[in-house]
């Protein structure tokens, strides 16, 4: 822990604007808006399958702006890029709570996802792995924290807040926490930081690392083998997530029961998240590829054989060592492996697949079920899944 506070002493605040990210990125993640989910379809009269359809599109027409979209972050003024993720993020919410239709839902949840799903924590990552080189673990490992942040505090307060003030009326609070809040803040830590925001960051980075960026990607047959490692756990955890009741109806687990879970899945994603920092630094982001998937396997088999209230904490906790493990790890592998002058090309390329890929997994698994597929079986095969992308990932940028 010393390494890390010697370190936030001197880089506090470009940290803690990636934390800031991160924790307000939190609006457009499968866990934030799965406490709406009931209260939307009940107020527009739809069913579970057509929102979960609304929410795929959404999701995955947001995965195809990010593509186009997220590479902006190399050529924009850093301070420019978050403006108008901040304003896109807000307008999400605007429009959610003013939904009276499906088209209206449809947009709002697109950008929703857009920007909160994507953009902001790609503006976290990216910045975090471009501006850091030897310390690039523990810096996105710090500012990764606002996501554990967001699972702690967000699920019980959520419940909270729609309690009080009702459904609509929270996307309201919401949306006026990015403009007095997460705004206001950002500049400020922006100014303070070492990172000249009126530049775009390519005017300093060609010359430090050269990268084909996404080109170069696609090309190279390690970014397949390892991509079904990479995006798992978003995958799984979303179609968990949206499908929530399911879960809970298979195994008897109570609503507070699963929200208190959070808390455990935030605390255990941060420890992760720390642990994760100081491997990368030490080490390199390529070596920890073949432990990402451990606990999500492990959390598969969990869910899928054991039985009480209790699992429900090990399975989410589990489910959060994965994530905590993840997100740093991949944060750092891009810059290591393709360098840093493109970085905003490769991360928008990576973030689509997962955008893309997460969009799909709510649908197929509201397939699945209303097919008459048992809990058991759904994670059983899971855990099939996820033990050959552990394989694929032992030939992928580890054999370097």
């Amino acid at each position: 822990m010393y390494q890390y506070l010697r370190f936030y002493l001197s880089s506090w605040p470009l940290v803690s604007f990636g934390f800031l990210c991160f924790f307000w990125g939190s609006f457009g993640q499968s866990f934030f808006v799965s406490w709406f989910g009931q209260d939307i379809q009940d107020s527009l009269g739809i069913s579970a399958s057509v929102y979960g359809g609304i929410y795929s599109a959404a999701t995955l027409l947001g995965s195809v702006l990010m593509l186009a979209g997220g590479a902006l972050i190399d050529r924009w003024p850093l301070w420019r890029f978050t403006l108008t993720a901040a304003v896109g993020l807000m307008l999400a919410c605007v429009i959610l709570a003013n939904t009276y239709s499906v088209y209206v839902l449809f947009f709002g949840l697109f950008f929703l996802r857009l920007f909160g799903q994507g953009v902001l924590p790609h503006t976290a990552q990216t910045t975090m792995a471009r501006y850091f080189d030897a310390d690039r673990g523990k810096a996105i490992s710090l500012a990764a924290n606002g996501v554990p942040a967001g699972l702690m505090l967000f699920p019980l307060s959520l419940v909270v807040l729609i309690g009080a003030v009702g459904w609509r009326n929270s996307w309201w609070f919401l949306a006026i926490s990015i403009a007095v809040i997460f705004l206001p803040l950002s500049y400020y830590l922006l100014r303070k930081s070492a990172v000249d925001v009126t530049l775009a960051p390519s005017t300093k980075q060609e010359g430090k690392s050269a990268s084909g960026g996404r080109g170069e990607m696609l090309r190279d047959y390690r970014f397949w083998l390892a991509l079904p490692t990479l995006i798992a756990s978003p995958v799984i955890l979303t179609g968990i997530v949206i499908h929530q009741g399911f879960l809970l109806e298979q195994k008897n687990w109570g609503a507070l029961d699963f929200a208190g879970a959070f808390v455990v899945s935030g605390a255990v994603n941060w420890c992760s998240a720390m642990l994760a920092g100081i491997l990368i630094d030490r080490f390199n982001a390529r070596m920890l590829l073949g432990l990402l998937l451990i606990p999500l396997l492990l959390a598969m088999l969990v869910g899928a054989y054991l039985q009480g209230v209790w699992v429900i904490y090990l399975f989410m906790g589990l489910l959060g060592m994965s994530t905590g493990l993840t997100s740093p790890t991949i944060g750092a592998l891009w810059a290591e492996v393709y360098g840093t002058a493109k970085l905003g090309s490769v991360r928008s390329l990576y973030s689509a697949c997962v955008m893309s890929s997460s969009s799909l997994s709510p649908g197929l698994f509201g397939i699945l079920i209303d097919q008459g597929v048992s809990l058991r079986s759904l994670l059983a095969w899971l855990a099939v899944a996820v033990f050959v992308g552990i394989l694929m990932a032992h030939f992928s940028y580890r054999r370097e």
